[in-house]
């Protein structure tokens, strides 16, 4: 039977990073300017002319991701049986000390032999580990959407500094580790005891990385949509 005291635990710190931005931000205008036709085609090929298309503002902000990494082992005993076929003349059997009964077998394949149950205990060694990176909303996301790069020197201070354009976290403070634990955390059905078990989380990092938002209009329609780019690869990210 399961054991239910709970699981040891060991939880790391969480440290912030700042990344750096790579990107000038007149790049980020000219991968704008390439695109903003683009953006207001209509019915899939009525395209505006480049004039009528005026970007309205560049801003920078930086947005929040979370990366956790844990693992979890469990050193525990199992009861366990052997079966032993013996043949059928056979009376008694000792092993370590101990005398058996051989019983009758009911499998036919077995005729001419009878059985010794032996019960006893096994030892095993459960592990296992896993990396997640989660977005503002606790969604998890895939590694290649987190860039990396240089940190900023003093992050706690910049995010002091930057204010509303560091967005807030919209997840509790130990959302990221309560994700991975039912994760990896998969206590066997079968323990009779435990020797060891240890949840630990070795890695815990809330990473704010730049992100450029261009907003472009229509002055002919008054439409408007903004286009974010990665203020570290330059790469586009999304359209609003």
């Amino acid at each position: 039977m399961t054991e239910t005291v709970p699981v040891n635990e060991k939880i790391a710190e969480r440290k912030t990073i700042v990344y750096r931005t790579l990107v000038d931000p007149t790049v980020a205008r000219i991968a704008g300017e390439k695109l903003k036709s683009k953006l207001f085609v209509r019915f899939g090929f009525f395209k505006p002319k480049p004039e009528e298309i005026q970007l309205v503002s560049i801003d920078k902000y930086y947005e929040p991701y979370i990366l956790v990494s844990a693992k979890y082992t469990i050193d525990y005993y199992r009861t366990c049986a052997y079966m032993i076929n013996v043949e059928e003349k056979v009376r008694e059997v000792t092993l370590l000390n101990q005398k058996f009964k051989p019983e009758e077998t009911k499998d036919a394949s077995l005729r001419g032999y009878k059985m010794i149950r032996l019960e006893g205990e096994e030892n095993l060694l459960y592990e296992d580990k896993a990396s997640i990176i989660l977005n503002k909303s606790g969604r998890e996301v895939p590694l290649e959407q987190l860039p990396s790069a240089p940190s900023e020197e003093q992050p706690e201070k910049m995010l002091a500094e930057l204010g509303d354009k560091a967005k807030k976290l919209e997840i509790g403070p130990d959302a990221d580790v309560d994700m991975i634990r039912s994760r990896i955390v998969k206590r066997p059905k079968d323990i009779k005891r435990i020797v060891h078990e240890l949840f630990e989380v070795d890695e815990r990092v809330l990473i704010y990385t730049p992100i450029y938002e261009i907003l472009l209009r229509n002055v002919k329609t008054g439409e408007e949509k903004a286009i974010e780019f990665d203020g570290v690869t330059s790469k586009r990210i999304r359209q609003k």
